[in-house]
């Protein structure tokens, strides 16, 4: 037979190659992604980093709880030098047992929804209630004692760690909990995303993500494209699907006016951020026409004083070289100005060495300003007025110039000697801001520069949205003419046969309007292009000639700088993430992504968050939300999608996000506009509906495990929300309130499924189930005794942690222990059943928990309390009967062997009753039975039981006492015998225990043994 091999190999390295295209797929998707972050972190224009959130808290990890409890039982050990006194150490010796032990309190550790601050509040809590219970002391508060035990517990939980090392690291972390920088942001959504240093650094490298520019034009190309996304979707009708017709029209104007939102937005950003001189002008706009509408060249009206620019020059003298006219000791010094302004001068130098190195400052707006420097020598002669000019040099500086000193050659007077005379010297003009560039071109146009010839221009930028080309004239401040660039597309062109001067030609188009431009070399033509391009904010990118041809980039004659970035983010396929039109772009699905990354992030960070988003985190969504287009009810439900999937399986969220969340939807999808969004799509829709059934399921599975979701009442107020939260899901709609009685049925069903899941879970952490089916009756009672004790534990609990959070309905918590207690039945019945007859080792159980049931006023005489009164109601009067019976034949046989022999207050026989009969009174009274008429019953038969004993005792005493007395001798010389005696105490001490053991509890007297004792005085 042929061998299958081929076939599976065959196989295998298809489904590689399939693995292999979708890690590819997924890697694409995550670059393109963090481009548009890096974007978002770039330059935000919409989102600021909020200071406003709660600081969490760094979560605890299981090594750390093994450490702490360690650190706890070291304590308890005396393994510390902590002094405590003994009630501390059973506050502790309690916390350690119930809380650092607990598996549910590990199980949330594990999901890391556990901070220290957790640990200290549940003692706190824990300590409150003990502290109130002691005694008052004079002279010691509660408080302080509070304070101190507070004290004691953080000095026991931080164990010998250095302090100032803990506290400096917990500021550190806590500042990066709140404001992150650009470069924070950047590593933190590499890590998010995957992304590697080498990519982030082509990224940004190609993206020019530093040069503020450059990010706003494409900001403002973006949002172009928007809105002609806008007009094209209006013009072929290819809407969403929406719950009602009309909103299809709503929708263009939403989306026309998100974008107009965004542009305002980015209009009210200062032009350059930094730039001290500059501030952003506040233009008159019509007033018919639609804010910031572009293409309407009304919009903005651009005087030539809007465009006044200011210069800085640094003019710096360094020396004069070829100065030979002079003697060596002859005085010279230079002499410094912007033509229009105030002049400067250096200090003295001797003409052998004329070196100064001085620096004169000067502002103008000139943007061809013109520099004069002179060089003078101090006259000698007595009647000269002025020192003489040596020399001169005229200088006609531009922002573009050299800013390294440079030898000029000076003009000088005639006849002078010194022909070859120059002078070194820098000139330094900066660049403003709002300047984005300036040199000479070449330009025609229709309305403006209707003459072909050179020019020196400025593109100006006015506003985030408004720039101006402006031609200037030396010595002057305002533009000879100027044009807007709003609706203008710059490209490269061909060059003009007709026109004399200009090599590299490109144009500015708009309709009816040509303006052609040229420059004297490549390079300048595509920094003008480039510079143009961004303010123009045109969606098309104009490519030279020569690269649009291109086929190799090693082919290309064009070295700047951008082109070589080009290549190298080309070699490196990173150029199609850098060139994709964010327009062309489903960023619904990409937030999805990046929200469910950003969150899987954040809950496996350090910090103790419950789903929270970090600061920088929540930036940067908002952000990219706004910036993006992404809807606020799509954000939502993707956020509520995720959560609840990491709350099913098993992490700690926060349900007052859940509910800020679903909220938001509910609001969006019954039409009240939370984010200003009227249009509702059917997709939304029916996605909420599926959140909200899911999210109802998910709520109610939560409280019916509110022991292990929500244990020692952490989260604080944790539950409550979510008791909250179901209120708000069980709601139809937004405006009509769910009757009170709806939600009590559906808390009442999930209270009962949490009785059974709470037993269930205790009788296995017993191990209860193989006891009572092969063990003794003893062990099966004493299991039985041990679990009442962890139910009661756990119903303090209940009462402790959570019932605050059910304080509306306290008679379903009521109803919950009832249903806890009836489980409880079952095994109580059947470990009971199995005892033998006359057995009175279950009274334990009854006193352990008849005391637990009768201090709580909705359990005390409930179903199961009955019960268990039913169950030992023959009990207690069997044992009575037998008791009684049992006294009666020990008086009688007593009194027929009694000594007499005196025995504390009375004889042997008259003790052993009187004894019997108080434990036995006590032993009742101890059972506390809670039902009066059987307690009252009870009270009344052992009263009546000891008034009969005592009357017999009496009589019997009685009688002997006679008997002694006749046979004692009656002579003067009278004699009693000490058993005598011994009876006479015996009556007495029956009077002083008939008063205890006979009188009920109001005072009445019940039998006969008074009227007896009477008798025998």
């Amino acid at each position: 037979p042929a061998s299958p091999s081929p076939s599976v190999r065959s196989e295998g390295r298809d489904e590689q190659e399939q693995r292999r295209q979708r890690e590819e797929s997924d890697r694409r998707l995550r670059l393109q992604l963090y481009t548009f972050i890096a974007r978002c972190i770039a330059y935000p224009f919409n989102a600021k980093q909020p200071t406003d959130m709660a600081r969490r808290q760094q979560k605890l990890n299981k090594q750390q709880l093994q450490v702490v409890k360690e650190r706890f039982q070291a304590f308890l050990n005396g393994e510390t030098q902590i002094v405590a006194d003994e009630a501390f150490c059973n506050a502790v010796r309690s916390y350690y047992e119930v809380f650092l032990r607990s598996d549910r309190v590990a199980r949330m550790v594990h999901c890391g929804g556990c901070s220290a601050s957790d640990f200290r509040e549940v003692f706190k809590k824990n300590i409150e209630k003990r502290v109130r219970s002691l005694p008052e002391i004079d002279g010691l508060s509660k408080e302080t004692v509070l304070s101190s035990w507070i004290a004691k517990y953080d000095a026991i939980y931080r164990g010998e760690e250095d302090l100032y090392k803990q506290s400096n690291r917990m500021a550190l972390s806590a500042v990066s909990e709140l404001i992150l920088s650009k470069e924070q942001l950047y590593e933190m959504f590499q890590q998010i995303l995957g992304i590697k240093k080498l990519e982030h650094q082509l990224i940004y490298n190609a993206c020019q993500l530093d040069n503020t520019d450059e990010q706003a034009a494409q900001i403002r190309r973006e949002l172009d494209g928007r809105l002609q996304l806008a007009d094209q979707m209006a013009k072929e009708r290819k809407y969403p699907k929406f719950v009602a017709k009309e909103m299809e029209q709503m929708y263009i104007e939403e989306l026309r006016s998100s974008v107009n939102l965004l542009m305002a937005n980015l209009e009210s950003l200062p032009v350059s951020k930094g730039g001290p001189e500059f501030k952003l002008q506040k233009l008159k706009r019509s007033q018919n026409s639609a804010f910031l509408d572009i293409g309407d060249e009304n919009d903005v009206q651009l005087s030539k004083s809007d465009v006044v620019l200011s210069f800085t020059l640094e003019i710096v003298i360094m020396e004069v070289q070829g100065l030979r006219s002079l003697a060596p000791n002859r005085i010279v010094y230079c002499t410094m100005e912007v033509e229009g302004g105030e002049k400067l001068q250096t200090d003295q130098a001797e003409a052998s060495r004329p070196q100064w190195g001085t620096q004169g400052d000067f502002t103008t707006t000139h943007p061809r300003p013109v520099v004069k420097v002179k060089l003078f020598t101090e006259s000698t002669g007595v009647l000269a007025l002025e020192d003489k000019e040596l020399g001169r040099v005229v200088l006609y500086p531009t922002s573009n110039s050299s800013k390294s000193p440079e030898l000029h050659k000076m003009i000088v007077p005639k006849n002078s000697q010194d022909s070859d005379l120059r002078i070194k010297l820098a000139v330094r003009m900066d660049k403003p801001p709002h300047m984005k560039h300036c040199g000479y071109l070449y330009a025609l146009g229709q309305k403006v520069w209707k003459r072909w010839k050179k020019r020196y221009f400025v593109l100006v930028q006015v506003s985030q949205y408004t720039f101006a080309m402006c031609s200037y004239r030396e010595k002057k401040s305002e533009p000879q003419e100027l044009m807007q660039l709003e609706g203008y597309t710059v490209d490269y062109t061909a060059p003009h046969s007709g026109l004399q001067g200009g090599q590299m030609f490109f144009n500015a188009v708009k309709e009816g309007d040509t303006i052609i431009f040229a420059t004297d070399d490549e390079q300048d033509r595509i920094l003008w292009v480039q510079a143009m391009y961004r303010a123009t904010g045109q969606s098309y990118k104009p490519v030279p000639a020569s690269q649009a041809q291109k086929t190799n980039p090693k082919g290309s004659n064009i070295h700047t700088d951008l082109s070589q970035t080009a290549d190298h983010t080309q070699k490196h396929g990173m150029d199609e993430f850098i060139s994709a039109n964010p327009c062309k772009f489903d960023h619904a699905t990409l937030f999805r992504v990046l929200q469910r990354k950003t969150l899987d992030h954040r809950l496996n960070d350090s910090y103790s968050c419950l789903g929270w988003f970090s600061p920088g985190q929540v930036f940067v969504l908002d952000e990219y939300c706004a910036r993006y287009g992404v809807r606020g009810c799509h954000r939502h439900l993707c956020y509520l999608n995720e959560l609840m999937e990491h709350s099913e399986n098993g992490a700690v969220i926060d349900p007052t996000l859940l509910h800020y969340s679903f909220a938001f939807c509910a609001s969006h999808v019954h039409g009240n506009r939370p984010d200003g969004i009227g249009t509702v799509t059917i997709e939304e829709k029916e996605r909420f509906e599926d959140i909200k059934e899911r999210l109802a399921s998910l709520l109610e599975n939560q409280i019916s495990h509110f022991r292990y979701c929500f244990p020692f009442g952490r989260p604080e107020g944790a539950l409550k929300a979510t008791l909250s939260l179901l209120e708000r899901v069980l709601m139809k709609d937004i405006a009509t309130p769910i009757p009170a009685e709806d939600v009590k049925k559906v808390v009442r069903k999930c209270l009962e499924k949490a009785a059974l899941i709470n037993y269930t879970r205790l009788t296995d952490y017993a191990k209860i189930e193989d006891t009572l089916n092969q063990a003794p009756p003893s062990v099966k009672l004493e299991e039985v005794i041990h679990l009442a004790e962890l139910c009661i534990e756990v119903l303090q609990q209940n009462e402790e942690h959570h019932s605050e959070a059910f304080a509306w309905w306290p008679d379903l918590l009521a109803e919950h222990a009832e249903k806890f207690w009836s489980l409880f039945t079952v095994d109580m019945d059947s470990a009971l059943e199995a005892q033998p007859a006359d057995s009175w080792d279950s009274f334990p159980l009854f006193q352990l928990l008849n005391n637990f049931l009768r201090n709580d006023s909705l359990l005390c005489n409930g179903k199961f309390h009955k019960h268990l009164q039913e169950i030992f109601v023959p009990l207690v009067i069997r044992y009575i009967d037998l008791m009684e019976s049992s006294i009666a034949q020990s008086l009688h046989r007593g009194l027929e062997q009694e000594s007499w022999q005196p025995v504390k207050n009375g004889s042997a026989t008259s003790e052993d009753l009187f004894w019997k009969l108080d434990a036995l009174q006590m032993f009742v009274f101890d059972l506390h039975w809670p039902e009066p008429e059987f307690a009252h019953h009870l009270e009344q038969r052992l009263k009546l039981m000891a008034s009969d004993m005592i009357e017999a005792c009496v009589k019997r005493t009685r009688i002997a006492f006679e008997l002694k007395l006749q046979k004692t001798s009656k002579s003067t010389d009278l004699r009693i015998p000490s058993s005598v005696c011994t009876m006479f105490n015996v009556l007495v001490d029956a009077k002083k225990q008939t008063a205890k053991l006979c009188i009920l509890d109001g005072g009445q007297e019940v039998g006969e043994s008074s009227s007896a004792l009477n008798a025998c005085w």
